[in-house]
């Protein structure tokens, strides 16, 4: 399906080259010009909604046009075991009609609106969405209204797209080894975390589950005390506002079920997996568990978080960068390619990635050696304050254009929400990063890459089976 990011892009983007002071005096005047000359017309306004449902309106008068975006603070990490993929599956089944709306009509009024409509979930929320001309948004916030209190569809109809939705994971997982790695590397260094099922579910969970188990998820978890709307484009908040009223605030309040912590206990020891899977090169993925990036008080806890994705950027976030240069370049290259990502936040426990392809000859243990390696010589040396200068300045630069888009504005304003951030996390977020020093870096890197906190996965390939046929693609998906 159409996935959008849990999570601010933490990686920062390959693009950007040339000098860091060209680079620093372009950032410089994109962050002026983030600051419209009427900023009270740009600035984001948040207001609850009688029965508990959040309103959060950004008016953008550079063009007609409006996003529309119902969230709801659910996702995989809110299922049990035995249930897993229950919540992807009633974002497929929300498509199917209310006692007004016939299954797929939603879809045809929003582009007969002139608009395009989708849906995504995640662990930890799902979203639905219309983009449409500013004027018809009173349209497809009653049309979403409805979906959100009045969802209904027959059993016969859950069952068909439940297959729709086994066949995506055979073709989006199942079919892809590195998406098979990346999903037996999750259970593997999660315990109690629900992090550890897949957003897709587990196919044994997915032959098993009913109609009853998508109906009783959407009673639990879709109430207005449990959702947002957000609305960013050619917008008067006021009139947006009194939409809301109109069409959300008299939906039925209910209680909110009582989550649990399911906290991740502490690891004591280095875990490895070795994975066999149909494939052409093997793949090694480390995988180190850091702190989550709270924006709530725990001001050292988010220091470590945001260097921890500096460092990541050091490592791997442009062209050139420290793996890429030593990893797959020069007569002591090891790998054909090279990764790090750092999560940064998200409503459950966090991951710092290093991944690399062995090159022909070249062994898996090499291949972690000389990550892990380059992640020490930092611990030991640090990095330079021009590598400093250039991750910051990328960041900022793709912060700033990435609002370029209604649609990233709305899906930003609706993440923060989810995670239960400020309306200002994201200025937030860049000032925070400013400030990010070198020692810093050098300190997280010396900190969170021992073994205790470490999962190892090595992908070992196969031959592929020549007697399994080329699947279709899944017929009826929305994704």
């Amino acid at each position: 399906m159409k996935r959008h990011p849990t999570y601010f892009n933490t990686m920062i983007l390959r693009h950007w080259q040339g000098s860091i002071g060209l680079i620093l005096t372009l950032a410089a005047g994109l962050v002026q010009a983030q600051t419209p000359p009427d900023a009270a017309s740009a600035k984001a306004q948040q207001f609850t909604l009688a029965n508990g449902m959040t309103l959060i309106v950004k008016p953008d008068r550079r063009a007609p046009t409006a996003v529309h975006m119902l969230w709801v603070r659910v996702g995989s990490m809110d299922e049990v075991d035995g249930a897993s993929g229950v919540a992807h599956v009633l974002e497929h089944m929300m498509f199917k009609g209310t006692p007004g709306v016939k299954a797929g009509e939603f879809s045809r009024r929003v582009a007969a609106l002139g608009g395009r409509e989708n849906a995504f979930t995640s662990r930890d929320y799902t979203g639905y969405y219309q983009q449409i001309p500013a004027g018809r948004l009173a349209e497809v916030m009653q049309l979403e209204a409805d979906r959100f209190a009045h969802n209904q569809w027959a059993d016969e109809e859950f069952n068909k797209e439940l297959e729709v939705v086994k066949e995506e994971r055979r073709l989006r997982t199942e079919d892809n080894p590195h998406a098979l790695l990346a999903e037996a590397l999750n259970a593997t260094a999660f315990v109690a975390s629900p992090y550890r099922r897949p957003i897709v579910g587990w196919m044994s969970d997915l032959e098993s589950l009913t109609a009853a188990d998508a109906r009783a998820f959407y009673q639990r978890w879709y109430v207005p005390a449990n959702a947002a709307v957000v609305v960013a484009g050619d917008v008067d908040v006021a009139q947006v506002r009194a939409l809301a009223e109109k069409y959300y605030a008299g939906l039925p309040a209910r209680m909110l079920p009582e989550r649990k912590p399911r906290t991740e206990p502490v690891q004591a020891g280095i875990k490895r997996l070795m994975f066999k899977a149909a494939a052409e090169q093997a793949l090694v993925t480390l995988a180190f568990k850091v702190p989550t990036l709270a924006l709530r008080g725990d001001a050292a806890q988010d220091a470590d978080a945001l260097a921890l994705t500096v460092l990541a950027a050091v490592l791997d976030g442009y062209s050139g960068a420290r793996l890429e240069r030593t990893l797959t370049q020069g007569p002591e290259r090891v790998a054909d390619s090279v990764g790090a990502h750092n999560g940064l936040w998200g409503r459950g426990p966090q991951l710092f990635t290093l991944s690399a392809v062995p090159m022909a000859g070249k062994t898996a243990e090499q291949v972690e050696q000389g990550l892990r390696a380059q992640v020490q010589r930092i611990a030991r040396e640090g990095v330079t304050e021009a590598e400093l200068a250039r991750v910051k300045t990328q960041w900022v630069a793709s912060e700033v254009y990435k609002l370029d888009s209604l649609f990233n504005q709305a899906r930003e304003l609706g993440t923060q929400w989810a995670q239960g951030l400020a309306l200002d996390a994201g200025e937030q977020l860049i000032a925070r990063l400013r400030a990010v020093t070198a020692e810093q870096v050098k300190q997280v890197a010396a900190q969170y890459f021992g073994d205790d906190q470490l999962t190892v996965a090595q992908l070992l390939p196969q031959p592929p089976d020549k007697t399994r046929k080329p699947r279709p693609a899944a017929a009826g998906s929305r994704h």
